[in-house]
């Protein structure tokens, strides 16, 4: 299938770089608009929508495949082969943060940087490690999810969001959650609660910055501090703000962040 068809690419701008974004669980590539006009003038912005999301083919979504994150790594590499043009830059959300790692980890040479924003290498607490989540609390929500897709959607997205001031935020991110496919969803919610990529991470060799926000219900500050510890020479952002999308609700201080780490000397 072609990758146009199957993960909705759009290109714009042309940079002599590339920068690749991910949106996270739940969302499409529009979540981005507020960061492409700030960069296409100096990068070639490709766009696309992680199978079974957006305006992917749905028909591809192939449980086996994207039983794991893997599966989506093998494709941004084929995206990366097939769009990118000089330098590329990766750019992840959430869970495509892990996706990023995965596939710049089994390629190195195809990616000159990545930027997490707000990754969690796992959501579960372990021991020592924070996630966020016990296991209890994961298995209640893939439940409720199971149980009543639209109903946890329309509860959960705007405490996701954050921003109780910009209402219309939560309501964007609850509205995207309810156009996705609800069996889809769950199984890729399943896949992104459970995995836990914490070993991957001391395997990165590119430079990486992650964007953590202040107060985060889904990948609270330790989560970002410890990848930064776990990740070599990477660098951690750290924007004050509430809510899991900074790239929607901060965008301001999340470009400037990138610009930042984008600009320093390597």
């Amino acid at each position: 299938m072609h990758l146009q068809t199957r993960n909705n690419i759009n290109i714009l701008g042309d940079g002599e770089a590339t920068m690749v974004l991910a949106h996270g669980f739940g969302c499409d590539q529009s979540m981005w608009r507020h960061l492409v006009p700030a960069f296409r003038d100096q990068f070639r912005m490709v766009l696309f929508d992680l199978v079974g999301s957006g305006g992917s083919d749905l028909s591809a979504y192939d449980k086996t495949k994207y039983g794991t994150l893997h599966g989506y790594a093998d494709d941004l590499v084929e995206i990366v082969d097939h769009c990118g043009n000089g330098p590329v830059v990766f750019v992840g959300h959430s869970v495509s943060a892990m996706i990023g790692l995965l596939a710049s980890n089994g390629a190195p040479h195809k990616f000159a940087a990545q930027i997490m924003v707000g990754p969690s290498a796992c959501y579960i607490d372990d021991a020592d490690y924070r996630g966020g989540f016990s296991r209890e609390d994961i298995d209640d929500l893939l439940d409720t999810m199971a149980g009543n897709f639209l109903g946890w959607s329309s509860t959960m997205a705007p405490a996701i969001m954050g921003a109780p001031d910009r209402p219309a935020l939560g309501e964007e991110l609850t509205n995207s959650f309810c156009r996705t496919d609800p069996d889809i969803a769950k199984h890729f919610a399943r896949v992104t609660f459970l995995s836990d990529h914490r070993a991957d991470l001391a395997k990165a060799t590119i430079p990486t910055l992650i964007l953590q926000c202040s107060d985060d219900l889904i990948a609270p500050r330790e989560v970002g501090e410890f990848i930064h510890r776990a990740i070599p020479g990477s660098a951690l952002a750290m924007i004050e703000n509430t809510g899991h999308c900074p790239h929607l609700s901060a965008p301001a201080a999340s470009i400037d962040a990138m610009r930042a780490f984008l600009a320093a000397p390597r």
